[in-house]
């Protein structure tokens, strides 16, 4: 997994820090300590919804690209053929594989050198992955590439220009401008690297890659725990259902979900 957390995070290898950014999950419980224990259940139905709208409903060869543990799986598995799950992290395949068996094929490898074929799959989708990528371009060269023409791609980014930061930035309680395109590295969160996008910024990578924006989706555009307090998880839900398209074009969510497709015939 490439996701991190504010609670015991995962170590790397001196290995690792000789190359690039790469979170080791490994003998780390991501789901309990993440998932379970910090209450995001309404992250997990807001990443869940988007998913829902933006995944072809009738998938040939799909991949989910640092998948953890398979959190989302069930959310792929009726629409796909045959769906394999990627991550790097040794300990959330095996959870992975212990709970769907041989109904997801598992494996396990670098991002910046993804374990694939040219033009492999039909579909693919990474989600909550990117605020660990120092060269997303280099990611995003080998999403396309092994995305066949014609495929599509449904990818979530950390959203650099949320409201919180503009605040933040308005009232001078950070340096780091919201507005500036360049990448924010959040060494406060994580000494490695925690990086998040300017939409503008990750939206010109994707054309310059070759891939084209069809959707765009707002998601977890209530991310807070003062609100979670107020109004309750399933309320939080309700007004998220309308508000991941209505606020779409603010892009001012912290996570921005894109439907991408790569030109050609299927």
């Amino acid at each position: 997994m490439y996701s991190m957390t504010n609670a015991k995070k995962p170590t790397k290898s001196k290995k690792q820090a000789t190359r690039k950014s790469i979170s080791d999950y490994n003998g780390y419980d991501y789901k309990k300590i993440f998932w379970e224990d910090a209450d995001r259940k309404y992250e997990d139905a807001a990443d869940r919804m988007a998913v829902r709208r933006l995944l072809p409903h009738n998938m040939d060869n799909f991949v989910d690209i640092a998948g953890g543990y398979g959190r989302l799986a069930d959310e792929y598995l009726p629409r796909a053929k045959s769906a394999t799950l990627f991550d790097y992290s040794k300990t959330e395949l095996a959870q992975a594989k212990e709970k769907y068996g041989e109904k997801l094929h598992t494996k396990q490898g670098d991002i910046y050198s993804l374990p694939f074929k040219d033009g492999e799959f039909s579909t693919l989708m990474m989600i909550r992955a990117t605020h660990h990528f120092k060269d997303m371009d280099k990611v995003l060269k080998e999403l396309y590439r092994i995305l066949r023409p014609g495929g599509v791609a449904v990818i979530e980014v950390a959203n650099k220009r949320t409201l919180p930061r503009i605040a933040r930035y308005m009232t001078g309680k950070t340096k780091q401008s919201p507005f500036d395109k360049r990448v924010a590295n959040l060494s406060d969160v994580d000494k490695d690297g925690f990086f998040n996008y300017h939409p503008k910024y990750i939206e010109n990578l994707f054309r310059e890659t070759g891939f084209k924006i069809t959707k765009v989706l707002s998601v977890s555009n209530f991310r807070s725990q003062g609100l979670k307090k107020v109004f309750g998880t399933k309320n939080l839900v309700r007004m998220e259902k309308g508000a991941q398209k209505i606020l779409a074009p603010i892009r001012f969510a912290p996570s921005i979900y894109y439907r991408l497709e790569k030109p050609g015939d299927k």
